[in-house]
């Protein structure tokens, strides 16, 4: 699978279309989500052509990477999510519903987010 420039994401971050920036530096941008699943709810996207974490972890440049990963952390640390907690997490293809295919981080915080996946699963 190839990565879509025309995706919701790439658009964002060419600035075709607007977003409620909540910090940006070289290598990420986090944003308020559209359609917030929790009181707080941030999406973080590295700014390089990625569909997944699997094409990410797999052939970003480690220097690309760890500044990802360091902007996750800068979010939650300016947002101050650490007292009560928060959740990262990243859908990955059909069966974790996601959506936009470009790859990204959901910060969710400021409720109890109950339990990780719905009960009777497994």
């Amino acid at each position: 699978m190839s990565y879509d420039t025309e995706n919701i994401f790439a658009k964002i971050l060419r600035g075709e279309i607007p977003c409620d920036k909540v910090y940006e530096d070289d290598y990420a941008l986090a944003f308020n989500d559209i359609s917030p699943q929790a009181p707080v709810h941030v999406l973080v996207i590295p700014k390089g052509e990625y569909i997944s974490f699997d094409d990410f972890s797999s052939t970003a440049p480690a220097e690309e990477i760890s500044g990802f990963y360091q902007a996750v952390q800068t979010v939650a640390t300016q947002m101050k999510l650490q007292e009560d907690g928060y959740r990262v997490l990243s859908n990955i293809g059909a069966n974790a519903h996601q959506e936009v295919l470009h790859y990204h981080l959901h910060i969710l915080a400021g409720c109890d987010l109950g339990r990780m996946v719905k009960a009777g699963l497994v």
